[in-house]
């Protein structure tokens, strides 16, 4: 699709036209920018501080990148919102669990839908930071469910704080499917609530594997607190459309790859 080169252009025509780019590109700056609409860095500043307050994208230094859909958006919201896309994911990733292994499940929508996608007769050890989560797991007979400690954020349903990360340093797991909000290859893995960067942080420094499956319209989003590079995650599951070029991003970084059916 291609955006002409705009020099005479409405303020509310031109941030339309900014996301359109930020689409195509995944990114804008902000010099760019100026020299196509043909206004000063300071107005496409503006700009820019306007579409993120309004939860349109991401400020960075000297320009700008993608949100998540589900940007802002609290636990109980993303529960509410069709499943089809995580019950797929969530197959894909329940299909590289085994008996007895222990398992860190991170909070979030898609990790519940993993939960529930497990085998009937699974035999393993879960450990998890999601009441949610420790409710779906607890109906398992062979599952040992052991639910983290200390407060718990609403807009997450998360389980945080010193009391969660000093549980879960004690852990050694074979496997960690680890929730996000946004994934880009140079950013690094994003979430929305800072809360919840030090018991991700944890949870990827005590697991064997960590396994991420991600909708495709958080590749290459960005939200406000970085828990980590994008090679925290040694296994991205997404959908079987998920653009090529962000998943040879990935690839790039010894991330491995598999597209859910």
């Amino acid at each position: 699709m291609q955006i002409p080169a705009e020099t005479s252009t409405l303020p509310s025509l031109r941030r339309q036209k900014i996301l359109l780019l930020l689409e195509r590109d995944g990114r804008v700056m902000a010099s760019e920018l100026s020299h196509r609409f043909g206004v000063s860095e300071d107005t496409i500043r503006r700009d820019l501080n306007e579409l993120a307050s309004a939860d349109l994208l991401h400020r960075v230094h000297g320009g700008a990148l993608p949100r998540s859909s589900d940007s802002g958006k609290d636990y109980l919201t993303r529960a509410q919102q069709p499943g089809a896309i995580k019950q797929a994911l969530a197959r894909r990733a329940a299909a590289h669990v085994r008996d007895g292994q222990v398992v860190l499940f991170d909070s979030g929508t898609t990790t519940l839908h993993i939960a529930r996608a497990l085998p009937l007769d699974i035999n393993i050890t879960a450990i998890t930071n999601s009441p949610e989560v420790a409710i779906a797991l607890g109906r398992f007979e062979r599952v040992r469910v052991i639910l983290v400690g200390g407060e718990l954020s609403p807009h997450a349903m998360a389980i945080t704080g010193p009391q969660a990360v000093a549980m879960l340093q004690g852990v050694h797991a074979d496997l960690c499917f680890l929730g996000i909000c946004g994934l880009h290859s140079e950013v690094g893995i994003t979430v929305s609530n800072f809360e919840e960067v030090a018991t991700k942080r944890t949870m990827i420094q005590h697991s064997g594997q960590v396994i991420a499956a991600v909708a495709a319209d958080k590749l290459g989003t960005v939200e406000n607190f970085v828990v980590t590079p994008a090679v925290g995650i040694h296994l991205l599951i997404t959908e079987a459309d998920a653009p090529d070029d962000a998943l040879a991003q990935m690839r790039a970084q010894g991330i491995e790859v598999e597209r859910a059916g």
